[in-house]
């Protein structure tokens, strides 16, 4: 009789011991607008980010992590409820146009743009809410843009909020006095940013005690871009030392697109939120929380080369924010977790926003939600020297991009990429390994391989019910050409000059940022 009870006694102990231990806290960190070589750990000699690449060798760096969208407020959606974007229904970013208002855009593009949902659905089981359930303090600081009064953080998952609303860039700019409904201005010239990073702080020194989910997602390095004096003065100089460029932008497809890192406000920009990253990991150092942390690191599209504030180069990668090449979609990827993770680990493997979900939640033993239907996995193997099984990675953006993009659809087989484009139904074919710049279009060389891929992934938008554009009647090609050819010259030119502008001495921005006090 106690020969047969004394495993069951072994188990029963194990299993104390095990729901005795504490669980570990987790702190997401989600940048907007931040391409993958926006770092200095990812290869860029002139911004620097000696937090964030504390990040990344502190852990796995995933060579190969990408957004589920080019532009924002789908990525964000996939993130925190582990679907791609054509089953959250969140195709582009909320506030952009659809059908018929597109043409008030006045692009004169060649097909309208299908509806979408403009706030995350209430029947979304969040990651918030499966953390909150599994017992963790929920935590969000920063950019939302996943809905209107209504669809807040608090409405899904996070018990308190700091900043996030409907808007997807900061009302007032990055210093204070901003508008903002849930995050009261400080001091004038306060910058958000670093804010944002001290009321991070502030929610982990008081709940230091219990395992707590703390979200912090970033409006930075989002437009518009601003800094402070002394941080402009520190990368005009640098840019000076380093040559400056004569040339910064080649026209492609569609718009202009920066080829040199150099400029001094963005630069700024990339500091202050590294500066704020700092902030929080000291505080988890000062408590010993380092150890106990997940710590995650990501952004949510393609850094911005073309379009909006033309403030970054993505190269080698071809394209940027609002794109369908790697620029737009690719991203840093890294996640510490001690105990799991080994420290300078890199993996290769294509990886996807809507593998947090998963991942975060085995790797703090939280039940999958049942009712929750994700498409992510868990990348746990992987964070464990160990392998997952091969898949098909998909996109769908059937809008067009602020910064270029065009309507499209993406599956990402390894190695392999193809584009299927909607205005045209043409496709391109890449082989990333050899290629990542996607200059060598092997469509003709590859039929048979084209043909499968492209029937994965008709199959696939047909399974999500996915939504396309339509022919627009009223579409003008004349007027369409005679746009990109005024952006090809004298919009370029018009880039060349107020981008050279930056570098001068006597460079002087908008009165709404000179002079800030936020590291002067």
């Amino acid at each position: 009789m106690l020969r047969k009870s004394f495993p069951f006694l072994i188990g029963l102990t194990l299993g104390l011991l095990s729901s005795s231990a504490k669980k570990p806290n987790v702190l997401f960190i989600l940048v907007d607008d931040m391409g993958w070589k926006d770092l200095s750990n990812e290869g860029s000699t002139f911004y620097e980010s000696p937090n964030v690449d504390r990040i990344a060798r502190g852990g796995m760096k995933f060579t190969r992590g990408y957004a589920t969208c080019q532009v924002c407020s789908p990525s964000r959606a996939s993130i925190l409820t582990g679907k791609y974007p054509t089953n959250h229904g969140i195709t582009t970013w909320i506030g952009d146009r659809a059908g018929e208002a597109w043409r008030g855009t006045r692009r004169n593009d060649s097909h309208l743009p299908p509806e979408y949902e403009r706030n995350l659905r209430a029947s979304e089981i969040t990651l918030a809410e499966a953390m909150k359930a599994g017992g963790y303090k929920t935590f969000f600081a920063g950019k939302w843009h996943l809905g209107s009064k209504g669809s807040w953080p608090t409405d899904h998952g996070f018990e308190i909020n700091k900043g996030g609303w409907d808007v997807g860039s900061p009302r007032g700019g990055f210093f204070s006095p901003w508008q903002n409904p849930n995050l009261e201005s400080g001091p004038n010239g306060e910058s958000l940013t670093l804010r944002l990073g001290q009321e991070t702080a502030d929610f982990i020194e008081e709940h230091k005690d219990q395992p707590f989910f703390a979200y912090l997602s970033f409006y930075t390095v989002h437009g518009p871009i601003q800094t402070s004096q002394a941080l402009w003065k520190k990368y005009r100089d640098k840019a000076e030392k380093m040559g400056l460029a004569k040339e910064r932008f080649v026209f492609d497809r569609r718009l202009n697109v920066r080829q040199v890192q150099d400029c001094p406000i963005y630069a700024g920009m990339i500091e202050l939120m590294d500066d704020a990253i700092g902030l929080v990991l000291a505080k988890l150092d000062e408590h010993g929380l380092d150890k106990n942390t997940i710590v995650c690191f990501t952004s949510d599209n393609g850094g911005v080369s073309s379009g909006d504030a033309y403030a970054t180069s993505n190269l080698p990668l071809r394209g940027g924010k609002g794109r369908q090449w790697e620029g737009g979609i690719r991203e840093p990827f890294y996640l510490k977790a001690p105990g799991v993770t080994k420290p300078g680990s890199t993996s290769d493997t294509p990886v996807s926003g809507v593998d947090w979900y998963p991942t975060i939640l085995e790797l703090c033993g939280v039940p999958l939600p049942k009712k929750q239907a994700i498409d992510g996995v868990s990348l746990v193997p992987l964070l464990k020297g160990k392998s997952i099984s091969g898949r098909p990675l998909f996109w769908h953006y059937p809008h067009y991009g602020n910064q270029g993009g065009e309507p499209s659809s993406i599956i990402m087989e390894g190695e392999w990429k193809l584009i299927h484009y909607h205005e045209d139904r043409r496709d391109e074919l890449y082989h990333l390994g050899k290629d990542q710049s996607e200059q060598n279009d092997l469509l003709a060389k590859e039929t048979k391989r084209a043909k499968q891929m492209r029937k994965t992934l008709d199959a696939w938008l047909k399974g999500t019910k996915a939504k396309f554009p339509w022919k627009d009647e009223m579409h003008d090609p004349k007027k369409r050409d005679d746009r990109w050819q005024s952006t090809r010259t004298a919009g370029k030119e018009r880039l060349e000059k107020q981008h050279a502008g930056f570098l001068k001495t006597n460079y002087q921005p908008n009165k709404a940022w000179w002079g800030s006090s936020a590291r002067d």
